[in-house]
């Protein structure tokens, strides 16, 4: 049935047929193949025994028009290129740096988009062996080696992030679950650290370096066991939340260093984590193959995500395509191509009021606005997903608008059976528990850390498109048994084994389960990224190739000249 199933919806092609076109509501996403990034000689990369490739971007505010800057590592090496999207082609005959890395892998990297000019980036890289360099790929210049000697941490740099709005202040996570903050411009010493304790809650802890003169790192963080496999900041910068090979999602006050809340992962380690534009939702990924929608408000499980057959490896949201609307929808009829065209235009109308509708529709109760959040999801699977959290989801209790299709949670009895299976949505709403503090930072660091400048969201231009969420009513493969695939190998206070059915992590069958709007193979290799940018996404493969997929209406001229000289995709 599957495989019928899979060959209907290629129009009876192979399963395995890699896709450059796919269509959502709002239009068709394409492919552009002159706009692909790689290693010069665009030979597959043998992917075996090396760490993930990642990109990062970054816009120097040239006065070209053409500022956008692309950074991604292939095995030993670093590229660094003039990034120019859907409008040209891709020139990889001319990197603006490359390097070479004898003994060690890059593994993240992460601009500082504060200090970028066009003739100035600063770029931090960490690597296989615990280091952390920073750079300058303009000026050709490396600046610092962090950890040089691996006294702070042996392990492999699993992230690493500027703090926000921060010139100096930068964060790094490590495979030994340890987390340390640093200061460009302070020493790491020629001894390993001395540390003392500043603050300690459930499996987490925090030590600043005790020594006489300032010097790196100013505080570690030990966060559950295992690797701390990513960490994400929120639009704010307050708020901090990582995600652990233990299971578990942790969301800290940064400044205050105090937990905020938790979840735990179906099964296996969680992988990757992402912040909706306006921080009210977390999503996650990882081992369990689904995607998992937390709420910052409620500190509870809100929705799950089924549609990757495998591990998922990057979770975004799409702020580009969050779409805000009064109350009274706009009512339309026509063509697809009128309604696309009506609604770049409607998009673009609105582009600038995005943010304060958000912060108006999570103000008030009364819900005088609506949002739909577009995010994705690529896993090991090859796939890329993408999903829609809409307000039916958002807030279930409530009357939907006329224009919505309402949707209830999976039938009980179409899924393992459990005692005791009421919903989580009428469980009693978690405590946050932040007890947000003020003084900790200041009393512990005199170097300004709990100074940190707060990042305003910029203004996001968004798309109108189908509200409408499809439901799974059973997972076959995913039951109450999988609660024996749990990591039983951490050795946190909650017993992992008891957390299924509770706010931490609830049954499948007590919270709404979303099917993709899409999920589609586009690689050979496991996806390792996906990032959403103005006119495209972004996403590349563990071959070290990066693709940009124009959106719809975005595709340029060149590159639609380009594309009619290449072969056709199949519109999916």
């Amino acid at each position: 049935m599957l495989i019928s199933k899979m060959a209907a919806e290629g129009g009876g092609k192979e399963m395995n047929e890699i896709k450059t076109q796919f269509t959502t509501r709002e239009g068709v996403y394409k492919l552009l193949t002159h706009s692909e990034y790689s290693r010069p000689n665009r030979v597959p990369f043998n992917s075996q025994g090396s760490n993930p490739v990642k990109v990062s971007f970054v816009n120097v505010n040239d006065q070209s028009g053409n500022g956008d800057r692309i950074c991604f590592n292939v095995g030993r090496e670093l590229y660094f290129y003039i990034y120019k999207g859907v409008r040209k082609a891709a020139d990889l005959s001319k990197p603006i740096d490359k390097r070479i890395y004898k003994g060690t892998q890059p593994t993240c990297h992460d601009f500082n988009h504060l200090t970028a000019t066009a003739e100035s980036v600063s770029l931090l890289v960490g690597f296989s062996a615990g280091q952390v360099q920073l750079i300058d790929p303009i000026k050709k210049e490396t600046s610092k080696l962090f950890n040089e000697e691996r006294l702070i941490d042996k392990s492999r740099v699993t992230c690493v992030k500027w703090v926000p709005g921060s010139e100096s202040l930068f964060l790094v996570s490590h495979a030994s679950g340890n987390m340390y903050l640093y200061n460009v411009e302070h020493t790491c010493g020629t001894t390993a650290p001395h540390y003392q304790l500043l603050k300690q809650g459930e499996n987490y802890s925090v030590h600043t370096c005790k020594s006489k003169s300032t010097r790196n790192p100013l505080l570690k963080w030990t966060v559950g066991e295992g690797a701390l496999n990513e960490f994400a900041f929120s639009p704010d910068g307050k708020f901090l939340a990582c995600v652990s090979q233990d299971g578990f999602l942790r969301v800290f006050n940064f400044d205050a260093v105090e937990l905020h809340g938790t979840m735990k992962s179906y099964f296996g380690g969680l992988l990757c984590v992402c912040w909706s534009p306006d921080g009210k939702y977390i999503v996650a990924g990882g081992e369990d193959d689904l995607v998992t929608v937390w709420s910052f408000l409620d500190c509870r499980v809100i929705a799950r995500g089924h549609g990757h057959k495998s591990w998922v490896s990057v979770v975004a949201f799409d702020h580009y395509t969050t779409s805000v609307e009064e109350s009274d929808p706009m009512e339309f009829s026509g063509s697809d191509e009128d309604f696309q065209d009506q609604m770049i235009h409607f998009g673009r109308d609105r582009a600038n009021s995005t943010q304060s509708r958000l912060s108006k529709r999570n103000s008030t109760d009364s819900r005088p606005v609506s949002v739909t959040y577009r995010f994705g999801s690529v896993g090991q699977d090859t796939q890329l997903c993408l999903w829609d959290l809409t307000e039916d989801i958002l807030f279930p209790h409530l009357p939907l608008s006329r224009t919505r299709t309402h949707t209830t949670l999976p039938r009980s009895n179409s899924l393992p059976h459990s005692a005791g299976t009421t919903t989580a949505n009428n469980t009693n709403k978690a405590s946050s528990g932040s007890g947000i503090g003020s003084g900790i930072m200041d009393s512990a660091i005199a170097t300004g850390v709990s100074k940190f400048a707060t990042l305003s969201l910029h203004d996001r231009k968004e798309r109108h498109h189908e509200k409408d969420h499809k439901r799974n009513h059973s997972m076959g493969h995913i039951s109450s048994k999988s609660s024996d695939k749990l990591n039983l190998l951490t050795k946190t206070k909650t017993d992992p084994a008891k957390t299924l059915g509770t706010l931490l992590c609830p049954r499948m069958e007590d919270v709404p389960l979303l099917e993709p709007l899409i999920c589609k193979k586009i690689a050979h290799e496991r996806l390792t990224v996906l990032i959403f940018l103005e006119d495209c996404l972004v996403t590349a493969c563990q071959e070290g190739f990066i693709c940009t997929w124009a959106r719809p209406g975005k595709v340029g001229l060149l590159s639609s000249q380009n594309q009619a000289s290449s072969p056709s995709g199949t519109v999916v």
